[in-house]
């Protein structure tokens, strides 16, 4: 199966030669430059080794029938790395050749050779592109677009889907499910080790840095890795987001707990934990967080 790659990691033609480009109509691979300009004829401009190269308006995005291209998706690409398959070579009016270039078609192979021969359950790379309050949108491949929510971003809670990925963060996710559109719905909690798995590399006597994640009467959830947390005593002076150390008292596997106590609530810097990925490739059929010893079940049937 082919993978393709997101915008801004397909094959640039900066350093490519006429003839790698002339040989690239006919194999149909996706490059990327570029946008130049969005011209007064509505389209996106490039030059490719010295040439002229337009993409029609209609070409700039695959859409579904019946739907229609907003402008302030061409707009966008403007000064962005936009990828493309050269249709053709032509002459413009005044005699100049011109490359031809397509986005949609770009996506359309996206979807016919990869997305589409992909099931729940399979593990693939992505891009963060933007990020909104419900969660956060990934480039899955040629500028096609997957949400990945903010629930499933990691077993431990979080405010916002800035807390755990940034624009232009390149993740691995797991294909959640597709909507009644076929547009893809990503995880990438189940990627990121159960609770054993991340409760093993943790001893009790330790000291380590935490994130609080909320604060509640009975105490204060504290996020070790971004699929473990643990409880420490309440304390009206700390506050989500606020990174601290904390001193690991007890790790309680049979009640799936992890006790700490805060060491230095001063730490005074930002803090946002990178992805530690148990799982990098193939197809999850089913995942389970919880210990064996648990009364409390966290399960992903893909």
């Amino acid at each position: 199966m082919l993978e393709y790659r997101a915008e801004g990691l397909c094959r640039n033609v900066d350093k490519m030669t006429r003839e790698m480009l002339d040989n690239c109509i006919t194999t149909g691979e996706v490059l990327q430059s570029t946008a130049l300009a969005f011209d007064t004829n509505r389209r996106l401009r490039f030059t490719l080794c010295g040439y002229k190269a337009y993409m029609p308006y209609e070409e700039c995005l695959e859409t579904a029938e019946g739907e229609h291209i907003k402008d302030i998706a061409v707009l966008t690409r403007v000064g962005r790395p936009t990828c493309f398959v050269i249709t053709g070579f032509a002459s413009d009016p005044d005699g100049e050749g011109v490359y031809l270039l397509s986005r949609a078609a770009a996506q359309r192979a996206c979807h016919r050779q990869y997305l589409d021969q992909l099931e729940a359950g399979s593990v693939i790379p992505c891009t963060v592109t933007h990020i909104e309050n419900f969660g956060a949108f990934c480039d899955v491949g040629c500028g096609i677009s997957a949400l990945l929510p903010i629930d499933c971003l990691s077993v431990s809670r979080i405010s916002s889907p800035a807390d755990r990925v940034a624009v232009g963060q390149q993740l691995l996710c797991a294909i959640k499910s597709r909507d009644a559109q076929g547009r893809i719905v990503l995880t990438l909690r189940e990627l990121l080790g159960t609770w054993s798995e991340n409760a093993a590399c943790f001893a009790s006597g330790e000291t380590v840095v935490g994130i609080v994640r909320s604060v509640e009467d009975y105490g204060v959830f504290i996020e070790i890795a971004p699929n473990l947390a643990g409880l420490a005593e309440y304390d009206p002076q700390l506050r989500p987001g606020q990174a601290v150390s904390v001193y690991i008292k007890n790790i309680l596997p049979e009640k799936m707990k992890i006790k700490l106590v805060v060491v230095n609530k001063n730490l005074n810097q930002p803090l946002r934990f990178e992805p530690h990925y148990f799982v990098t490739a193939g197809k999850l059929k089913s995942w389970i967080y919880s210990t064996p010893e648990s009364r409390k079940q966290i399960e992903t049937v893909f």
